[in-house]
């Protein structure tokens, strides 16, 4: 394993960490996002990997309040209990969840009890962007992080982001941070925080740990012959896999890279790579290749939706990620007869984009700003079963 310092907290951290919110699930091989409460972590395929993480040196291991159904602690708790001085656990405050000041502590003793613990090593208010940074900044969270920090509950704050750089600066300069966590890959490099943002967070002395290092997977699953044409032109043969993750640890500012693993042969891939993860260890020919393969993703996605799950559930049940894969895969493999066959045979009535109310509960949880019930319409133009004449 590798390992690079956390910022100002010196800390030394495997540049690759272990994420909780895709873990393996009871019936569904590498679920999607693991936001459905009602599939429950297939535990032992997740503890084989949780031991595979630490048998490699992976010593950061992140999850959240609401990952699976809120189970993700439960079990992470139990998982890293006999090694927890030896691993640095991170969760995060969940601010959908905050309604008044007192909040704050009640939802932090409840992580604290679930992840069985009396301390964390680093907490991230979640998911930060200019709504909910205005929201949390007057209900006190600076000041409650301050108090937790002092009273050696946590030993480091964060955030995790997203939304535009300007919002990012100015949450970077309000605090005395000691991480932020960002979403950054090879296609999203001027995105959200994008490039200028980690330079800037590390020119401050803040770690930064990436997630969404493969774009929720589709960087690398069913890649589309021109995609796999590009790569096949470098002298150095690589997975996609190897591709992507190779180039954000590429760059010397990232602390830390997330694996969202989902089986143990998904995290044997990612631990492996590590070994030749050093940064600048690309060439210039390689790192051209990024740009090509870049601009032809650009090209082809019509839906700019990362699979992350925040937009669900749904109330009506609506499965928003698996419409929107369903739909930019019609585009990204030249035909809409798989996808169409998927969406009307796999997904039941209720999870089809024909089940959207436009009730807009959706809008305010995508960290992509897409208007989802707009672009929902679209995908069952698309896919749904046309009446017959």
């Amino acid at each position: 394993m590798r390992y690079r310092k956390m910022g100002k907290t010196n800390l030394d951290v495997s540049i690759l960490g272990f994420g909780a919110m895709r873990l393996p699930m009871v019936g569904s091989p590498g679920g999607l996002a693991g936001f459905d409460p009602n599939i429950p972590i297939d535990e032992p395929e997740a503890l084989k990997m949780v031991q595979h993480a630490l048998e490699q040196g992976v010593n950061y291991y992140d999850t959240a309040y609401g990952y699976h159904g809120g189970k993700s602690e439960t079990f992470m708790g139990k998982a890293l209990k006999p090694y927890r001085t030896k691993v640095l656990l991170a969760t995060k405050l969940p601010v959908w969840n905050i309604e008044k000041p007192e909040d704050f502590q009640r939802i932090f003793d409840e992580q604290l009890k679930k992840l069985d613990t009396d301390y964390l090593d680093f907490y991230l208010v979640h998911g930060l962007g200019r709504a909910t940074w205005a929201k949390m900044k007057e209900m006190g969270v600076l000041k409650f992080m301050d108090t937790l920090r002092a009273g050696g509950r946590i030993r480091y704050a964060g955030f995790s982001f997203h939304d535009e750089i300007k919002v990012f600066k100015e949450i970077v300069d309000a605090y005395d941070w000691d991480m932020c966590q960002i979403q950054y890959n090879f296609y999203d490099r001027n995105y959200q925080a994008g490039t200028e943002g980690l330079t800037y967070a590390a020119s401050r002395g803040i770690g930064v740990v990436v997630m969404e290092p493969l774009r929720g997977g589709r960087l690398v699953d069913r890649i589309p012959a021109e995609v796999q044409a590009l790569w096949d032109t470098a002298p150095v043969q690589r997975s996609p896999v190897e591709w992507a993750m190779r180039w954000v640890w590429n760059h010397s500012d990232v602390s830390v890279v997330l694996t969202g693993a989902s089986t143990p042969a998904q995290l044997a891939d990612h631990t492996r790579i590590v070994k030749d993860a050093a940064p600048d260890s690309l060439t210039p020919q390689e790192l051209a290749l990024f740009e090509q393969v870049q601009a032809v993703y650009r090209g082809m996605l019509t839906v700019d939706c990362t699979g992350c799950g925040y937009c669900v559930p749904c109330p009506n049940g609506v499965d928003i990620p698996q419409n929107f894969q369903l739909y930019n895969d019609t585009f990204l493999f030249k035909g809409a007869e798989f996808s169409s066959f998927a969406y009307n045979r796999f997904l039941n009535p209720e999870q089809r984009a024909s089940g959207c109310t436009e009730c807009l509960d959706c809008l305010e949880k995508c960290p992509q700003h897409i208007n989802i019930p707009e672009e929902l319409k679209k995908v069952h133009q698309t896919l749904g079963e046309k009446p017959s004449d």
